[in-house]
């Protein structure tokens, strides 16, 4: 125990340590244990999990209740005791939790009881302002996590926040989660809605601003956690295919920037991406800030004949949401008044705009928010927030969202060229590389250009050409690749993982993924790599290429990882971009802009053939909920590249066709027809 005493101006909040063990009992899953005052229980999980509760005054409540963990995971009953001298021991299938006497400390190890998972290097301490953990870490251990963390996606000697922020840029938390998992083989996730400091120094130090501690702890390598912990709190929701397309916001109606406008007005706009050919999947017609609406019924009619779905962005309510989904509203996007004073009030208001639109109608529930917590990802895309535009702003966000994958977050994105800023240059930039991230948007109706004068909207085809050509050619390509990014998306709801991701998550044995080189890059899916411009400049150093062999998506130019590229030739119209060998990438047709009325007949795969390699297509009717009855199909295709043959076989589709669509050839199937783009020889096996 320390009291508190003054240092110079500086006045340190009594701390007090857990002291020795005073009780140890239970059995069968589940165990109480003491310390004085501090009351502790632990319980053993399936699947390896571990729930370890404390609190000083002894009342281990839980005040969250459902709000996050919507069902608590069952006992693992088997579950046995010994006494090694300095510590009880707690044995499960494939883990040891050591609880120390003098004083009480606790350690998760192995079967072994020898090979330590994590051990603390200190006991609980706690003050007035909350408790804290306290770990040994590892001499090459790494973190990642904590949800949404601006400008980064690895973590080990850096400090993280985990709280309600409204700092939008770089160092910013808005949607940050309470949950980090480490490459000594744990994760954790704090049962809480209280902020916290995760300091990943040497020792680690995380607590939250509660006198208790409820901690979930997870083992595996980081995928695993990252799974876990999706199943715990929520597996990340199954998107709308419009969902993956484009999306416009703007206010239709009593703009201060603009003037009076009516709703209406916001079909002149989606006149514009067709007459563009550009995609356009959703339009949010109008911004929650007294902007309000007119003739919605209307306003949705005419944009479903453009083939993009009816959306509201709402400031602090949700009172008319029967009514507005039976006009036609299928997007819904929640801003920070929802937060309040509490996060479970940002989470609730989530999970109620996903389910006021599939208790009206049978879509999926599409939901926007900036600022989210622990669970946010079956309900959500999270939204990065109110950010100008410039290079710094391009660059730190590469790094943020594939470091939200980290957390089980499989849709995190900023706006397209930010809200308040537009410069040609870097707003097609910008596109690029946010043509791969599964969700965008463009903010319209605020930005002026950059000297802040100028009142700018922000359709891609407004600053003319080359412009407007380079912006089309990546909004095509997004559109030809959604076959692969809806596969990506079907795949995050039983793993968790999603598709933007650091290039340790597929390299975790590869130091130079950790390198600054390799943060200011990611990978789509497993197999494209991104390497975007964030500078004034037309060559990309630094892109660094791991293990394997990488072809360069433009020029067919091949590279042997592990390797960099410096002086590499990005014109403003080409974003360095590369395909890993082995790679069957499924695509739509050429000239395709939209997911409705594109040809069925035809699914044209891209490969990459190298030895022996294989790729399932997932589809569904992309809007229903059908899918999660098992209204859903699956298409194997196969390539095996030896010597100068390349053979490739396409299997039948397995399972319920997705409503309307022809069926496509395989075995045994024939009707329809397909396209094999190769850059490689090959012979096509029916």
């Amino acid at each position: 125990m320390h009291g508190g005493s003054f240092t110079g101006r500086a006045y340190l909040p009594r701390t007090t340590d857990a002291g020795n063990l005073t009780s140890f009992s239970g059995g069968q899953g589940s165990y109480d244990i003491s310390a004085g005052t501090l009351k502790a229980e632990v319980d053993f999980l399936a699947d390896d999990q571990l729930r370890l509760r404390a609190a000083p005054d002894g009342d281990i409540s839980d005040p969250v209740g459902g709000a996050v963990i919507r069902q608590q995971p069952r006992l693992q009953t088997r579950t046995s005791t010994f006494d090694a001298g300095d510590y009880y021991g707690i044995r499960s299938g494939h883990l040891v939790l050591r609880v120390y006497k003098h004083p009480l400390r606790f350690g998760l190890y192995r079967a072994d009881d020898r090979t330590a998972i994590w051990q603390e290097d200190a006991p609980l301490r706690w003050s007035t302002g909350g408790l804290r953990q306290s770990l040994v870490r590892g001499a090459d251990e790494q973190f990642f996590g904590g949800g949404e963390q601006n400008g980064s996606f690895s973590h080990r000697d850096r400090t993280v926040h985990v709280a309600n922020s409204t700092n939008w840029n770089e160092g910013g938390y808005n949607n940050s989660q309470p949950f980090y998992v480490s490459t000594a083989g744990y994760g954790v996730f704090r049962n809480t809605f209280a902020p916290g400091i995760y300091d990943f120094g040497s020792p680690v130090r995380t607590g939250q601003q509660e006198r208790r501690l409820d901690a979930y702890y997870f083992t595996g390598d980081v995928k695993s956690v990252i799974g876990e912990y999706t199943a715990l709190v929520g597996k990340p929701f199954m998107p709308p295919v419009y969902g993956l397309e484009p999306g416009d916001s703007d206010c239709y109606l009593h703009n201060a920037n603009r003037g009076e406008r009516h709703t209406t007005d916001a079909l002149k706009v989606a006149d514009g991406y067709v007459r563009n050919q550009m995609p356009l999947g959703w339009m949010l017609v109008n911004d929650g800030y007294g902007c309000g609406y007119e003739n919605l019924a209307q306003t949705g009619e005419g944009l479903r004949k453009d083939h993009a779905q009816l959306g509201l962005w709402t400031q602090n309510g949700l009172p008319n949401q029967a009514e507005e989904v039976k006009a036609g509203v299928r997007v819904r996007k929640l801003d920070v008044a929802w937060v309040g004073n509490g996060y479970g009030f940002a989470l609730d208001a989530c999970d109620r705009a996903k389910a006021g639109i599939e208790d009206n109608s049978d879509a999926r529930g599409f939901v926007w928010l900036p600022v989210s917590w622990a669970g946010a990802q079956r309900c959500g895309v999270l939204w990065s927030g109110d950010q100008s535009l410039s290079w710094d702003y391009i660059r730190w966000q590469i790094p943020t969202y594939a470091g939200a994958t980290m957390s089980g977050i499989a849709y995190n994105t900023g706006d397209i060229g930010s809200i308040f800023r537009r410069d040609p240059e870097m707003y097609t930039r910008d596109l690029q590389w946010k043509a791969f991230l599964p969700t965008i948007m463009t903010m319209d109706g605020w930005a002026r250009d950059m000297s802040g004068k100028q009142q700018r909207d922000q359709q891609p085809w407004l600053d003319g050409e080359p412009y407007t050509s380079i912006n089309r050619k990546y909004l095509q390509l997004k559109e030809r690749l959604l076959p692969y990014m809806y596969t990506l998306s079907a795949e995050a709801t039983r793993t968790g993982i999603g598709a933007v991701r650091p290039l340790a998550l597929e390299y975790p044995d590869d130091p130079a993924a950790l390198g600054p080189n390799a943060k200011y890059e990611f990978l789509a899916g497993p197999d494209f790599l991104v390497a975007p411009v964030y500078s004034a400049t037309t060559v990309r150093d630094g892109i660094y290429l791991p293990e394997g062999t990488w072809t360069d998506y433009w020029t067919g130019r091949t590279y042997q990882g592990p390797t960099t590229i410096n002086g590499y030739s990005a014109p403003l119209d080409t974003l360095p971009l590369f395909v890993k060998g082995g790679a069957i990438v499924p695509m739509w047709p050429r000239g395709t802009l939209s997911w409705e009325n594109r040809d069925r007949g035809e699914l044209d795969y891209d490969l990459y053939p190298q030895g022996d390699s294989s790729y399932t297509l997932y589809e569904d009717d992309g809007v229903t909920r059908r899918y999660a009855a098992g209204s859903s199909a699956t298409q194997q295709v196969d390539v095996h590249a030896h010597g100068p043959v390349t053979t490739v076989e396409v299997g039948a589709s397995e399972g319920t066709r997705p409503h309307a669509a022809p069926s496509r050839p395989g075995r045994p199937r024939r009707a329809g027809r397909a396209s094999l783009l190769l850059r490689h020889r090959f012979r096509l096996v029916t």
